[in-house]
């Protein structure tokens, strides 16, 4: 787990097969050439089924002031996916998110201005109820939308959102994730 003495925090590294091959810190693992991680992606949905995008903050390293799906983050050294969902879904959202469900493996690689991300990121759904409080340090805004006019968004005009969010949002709707019939 993350050093409370030192709030830097660390990715962890690894193969191809998601097994682990070391750490680094997360200031120093997005460059030109970063090394395969572990990350999540969270699409978080309302009771009503509506989905909560972000636009990513202007101090983002990587994508910055994209739209992109609910949450996405780390695991912490020692940390599982699903509690590095919550924790992350806490922190820049301040929501809890319910019902956090694996719905697929997923990986990546896409770069653009430098920066590559380059990552084995599970993609998970959740619900929430209440207000979201998005955390400054990390999102510019967001958005509820509902799910067939998300999904003619990324199909219409997938440039104007990050790319891993556009595939895995082909990942859902091609999946029987129950959210075909919603709004």
């Amino acid at each position: 787990m993350a050093d409370f003495m030192n709030p830097e925090e660390y990715v962890v590294l690894v193969d191809e097969k998601d097994r682990e091959v070391g750490i680094e810190k997360k200031s120093r693992v997005h460059s030109s050439d970063t090394p395969l991680h572990r990350a999540f992606s969270l699409f978080l949905f309302s009771a009503s089924k509506k989905l909560l995008i972000q636009q990513r903050s202007a101090g983002k390293k990587a994508w910055p002031l994209v739209w992109s799906n609910s949450c996405c983050g780390h695991p912490l050294p020692g940390e599982s996916y699903e509690d590095s969902v919550i924790r992350r879904t806490r922190f820049e959202l301040g929501i809890e998110p319910v019902a956090v469900k694996k719905v697929s493996d997923y990986r990546y690689c896409f770069s653009k201005d430098g920066i590559m991300e380059n990552e084995i990121c599970p993609i998970y759904m959740a619900y929430c109820s209440g207000s979201v409080t998005p955390n400054p340090d990390e999102i510019h805004a967001v958005q509820w939308i509902g799910w067939k006019q998300w999904l003619e968004e990324t199909l219409c005009r997938p440039h104007l959102y990050s790319p891993w969010c556009v595939e895995e949002t082909l990942i859902l709707a091609s999946g029987q994730y129950a959210l075909r019939d919603s709004g």
